[in-house]
Formats: C-alpha cells, structure tokens, sequence
C-alpha cells in the first residue's frame, strides 16, 4: 500500500498561554512512501517523528494537508477504518490476557462484514504467532514473557488483521543492546516476509540506516534529508545531517578556503577547486583517514584503542570543533605510541565541506 503525505503540518497550541507562541511539530512534510517498503522516520527527540506517525495512524489529526493510502483520502477517517497496525514503545499488552488472547483481540472487536467466527480467528492468531516465532508460548500471560518476547507479541497483535500499513513507535527502546539487534532483525525479516509498507519510528541512527529501505532525517519538524540509508550518509545535505548519523561521530573541524586548497590551521590537506575563498566547517568521516608518515594533517595524539579488525587513533587539532577527533584505520596498520604527534592524508570522499552561516554542504568535485 502506497502512503502519500502532502504538506502535511501540525500545530500545537503554546501550554502558556501568555506567550501565546504556537509549537509547529511537524511542518509542510511532503512524502510518498513506496508500496511494500520499510521508512525509517529519524530524528532527535521532539523533532516530529512520532507526531508524523500518529497523523498516519490516525490518532492525531493534521493541521493541514493531505494523507493518502493509495488512492484514498484518509485525512478524516478514524484510526480503526485505516487498515493499520500500530506497535507502541510500550507493548500495550493486556497483563490479564494470555498471549493468545492478546493476539485475537483485535479480531474480536470486527463487526458487521468483517466479523469472523472463532476457528477462523485462532488460525490467523496461530499465523501471526509463527510469523513472529512465539507460537510455542500462545498460554503464556505477558508478565511470563521477556522484552523481546513481549515486543513480538505486540507486532503480532499488530499484523493479525492483515492491516494496510504498520506502524512502530520506537518499538526496540525498551530491550537491552543484544536482544534490540536480533529484534531488528527480526522486524526486517517480518517486514520483507508480509510485504506490508512500514513505518519505523527511532532516535537510533543504526537501527534506521540497517534495517530501511528509505530514510527520512528529521529535526524541530522539518524534513533534512530523504534517501536510501547509504546514501544519505555518504552524501549529507547539510551539516545535521552529517552530525546525526555515523557512529563514532563525524569529525567537525573549522577550516579555510584558500586558492582551491583546503587549509586546516597551517596544513593544505586537499584540493577543492571550484570552491571559493570562504571559512567552512570540515566534517571528516571516521574511516576518512589514512595513516601516513609524511601525511598532511598533524594531529596530537591521545591514545589508541583496539577494536579486534580496527583501531580507533584518539588525538587532537586545534581546528577541531570537537574536544577530541577519532580516526578508524585498519588494525594492520601499527600506531607508534610513544610519539607525540600522529600524521594522516584524507580520503576525498569521506571530507565534506559546510557553509559557515547556512550550515549547508557546500559541493566540490573529488578527484
């Protein structure tokens, strides 16, 4: 099911009512989402994310535009007639229902058309359970069941009706770092599995770039930047984005162009022609160094830390934005620690350049 969101905006009015000053939670966002795809909705806290999807669902209505689930308008439809499944962060489940009995809920409350009888409801209850892998604890109430257990309860509880579109509200927020990767997994698998166009709510950059076909980087209700997760971060449209996602973070550093050379304090370290003469911000990647004796940044170093394939090279720049600034090389590659000072040359590729007011990239063409 395809889902179009045209100029869709909500307003919240101020809690003071003094001030008066009207909070805009989501601002003219403009999106198709693809049928069958899974959309990672990705931001901080409190810049729309989970307000875009409760207007999805239904359970919060626009203050202007347009919602489309295919070729229908579903502005004014209540949440129940949209054909959704929705995963809230907390589970809801019902503490004095079996698992099984949570699951056929949903399909207990179909009237007219849609009723179903009893034999139909548990088979499809039965379904969603070995979807999820949980067909083994149907008797179970949920306060005998693990985090990760109780979660696929709730997406099978979501998915039993078959519904149109799914929708998760940082469903992994609450499950420890291990038990949060397999569950991803897991979502991803489900997801490709149904088919169901789905739309994955997180502040978590690593879930969203692993598991999306598509990314939507948002901040204080304003879409960044929309793309494939891969691209979005080799190519960030602006400063933002660049910063929100990687991990360990990019490397910020205040620099100068002079002549076509990018000047970080007294160091040319790269060639940008075309740019012109200007103070930028420098973000550099990571793994955008190479460690190289006579290279062209000079950097103080603080320390190493081996990391089994790679070696994180900890030092620092009087250029840098950043109290310290990581480089990831290769664990071949022997770090001389007894010296003070640690030499690098940078890829091209992994080096953007920011205007110093817009905050926006600034292109140049990598040789």
């Amino acid at each position: 099911m395809k889902v179009v969101l045209q100029n869709l905006t909500k307003i919240f009015p101020s809690r003071d009512k003094k001030a008066g000053k009207e909070v805009v939670a989501v601002n003219d966002f403009t999106f198709e989402i693809p049928d069958g795809k899974l959309i990672g909705l990705l931001g901080p806290s409190g810049c729309g994310k989970s307000t875009t999807l409760y207007m999805i669902s239904g359970l919060q209505k626009p203050t202007s535009g347009k919602i489309f689930f295919g070729d229908d308008d579903v502005t004014e439809l209540s949440t129940e007639n949209r054909g959704i499944g929705l995963v809230f962060q907390n589970y809801a489940l019902y503490p004095h229902m079996t698992v099984k009995q949570n699951i056929m809920f949903p399909l207990q409350n179909l009237k007219g058309a849609d009723r179903m009888a009893k034999e139909q409801m548990l088979e499809r209850a039965e379904e969603a359970a070995r979807l999820v892998q949980i067909d083994e604890l149907m008797e179970r109430k949920p306060s005998e069941l693990s985090g990760g257990q109780q979660q696929r309860v709730a997406i099978a509880r979501a998915l039993v009706k078959m519904p149109r579109v799914l929708l998760l509200d940082e469903p992994l927020s609450n499950l420890d770092a291990r038990l949060r990767l397999q569950t991803r997994e897991e979502i991803r698998r489900i997801q490709r599995e149904t088919g169901i166009t789905t739309v994955f709510v997180t502040h978590d950059q690593e879930e969203a770039m692993s598991i999306s076909d598509l990314i939507v980087v948002m901040k204080l209700g304003v879409v960044q930047q929309i793309g494939k997760p891969q691209e979005v971060y080799d190519n960030p449209t602006n400063l933002f984005v660049a910063k929100f996602l990687g991990t360990p973070p990019i490397n910020v550093l205040e620099g100068t162009v002079r002549g076509g050379k990018l000047m970080l304090g007294e160091d040319a370290v790269l060639d940008v022609a075309g740019v012109a003469d200007q103070d930028v911000y420098v973000g550099i990647r990571p793994e955008g160094f190479e460690l190289a004796e006579n290279g062209v940044l000079a950097c103080k170093l603080n320390n190493v830390e081996v990391m089994g394939r790679d070696v994180s090279v900890v030092c620092t720049n009087a250029a840098s934005s950043n109290p310290v600034i990581r480089a990831i090389i290769n664990a071949d590659n022997k770090v001389d620690l007894s010296v003070a000072e640690v030499r690098f040359n940078l890829k091209p590729h992994k080096v953007f350049l920011f205007n110093k007011e817009t905050e926006e990239r600034i292109r140049y063409e990598v040789k």
